[in-house]
C-alpha cells in the first residue's frame, strides 16, 4: 500500500501551496483517489463568476476533470461526491449540472452524494465546494 500526495501541473496549485488536490492510496488492483475540496477559480486563482451557482460547478468539474485525469481516472471513476453551498436555493443550478455529467437512468446511477448547506466559503463570491472520492481499477 502507497500513498501519495499530488499538485497536478495540468491545474493551478493549492492556495500557498498549503494542502495535496489529491491523496493516492494504491492498493492491489487499483488505487483510491481523495480530492480536496474544488473551488471555482481560474488558473491565477481568482473566483470564477462570483455568486453564480451553475457556471461554477462547471468549473469545479473542469478541474477535478483535469486532476482525476492527472492519475488516469475520469468522472466515471468517481464513487462518492461532497458538496458545501452556501445557499441550497442554489441547488436546481447545481443540480442541472451534475445531471448533465452523471445521468441517472434504467442503466446508470449516479455517484453517492453529500450536499450541506455551510454559513460561508474561504473566498468570497464562491458558492460552491465539491470533493470526489473516485477508485482507478488497474
Amino acid at each position: 500500500m502507497d500513498l501519495t500526495l499530488d499538485n497536478p501541473p495540468t491545474v493551478a496549485a493549492p492556495f500557498g501551496d498549503r494542502f495535496a488536490h489529491l491523496a493516492r492510496l494504491d492498493l492491489d488492483g487499483g488505487a483510491l483517489l481523495m480530492l480536496a475540496g474544488q473551488v471555482a477559480v481560474d488558473d491565477t486563482g481568482e473566483v470564477v463568476a462570483p455568486g453564480d451557482a451553475g457556471a461554477q460547478a462547471t468549473r469545479i468539474f473542469e478541474i477535478i476533470r483535469q486532476v482525476l485525469a492527472a492519475h488516469g481516472a475520469t468522472l466515471a471513476d468517481i464513487l462518492h461526491i461532497r458538496t458545501f453551498m452556501t445557499s441550497l436555493d442554489d441547488l436546481p443550478a447545481y443540480g442541472a449540472v451534475r445531471r448533465s455529467l452523471f445521468p441517472c437512468g434504467p442503466h446508470t446511477i449516479p455517484p453517492a452524494s453529500t450536499t450541506v448547506e455551510v454559513s460561508r466559503l474561504f473566498l468570497p463570491g464562491a458558492v460552491l465546494e465539491v470533493e470526489v472520492t473516485a477508485a482507478l481499477r488497474t
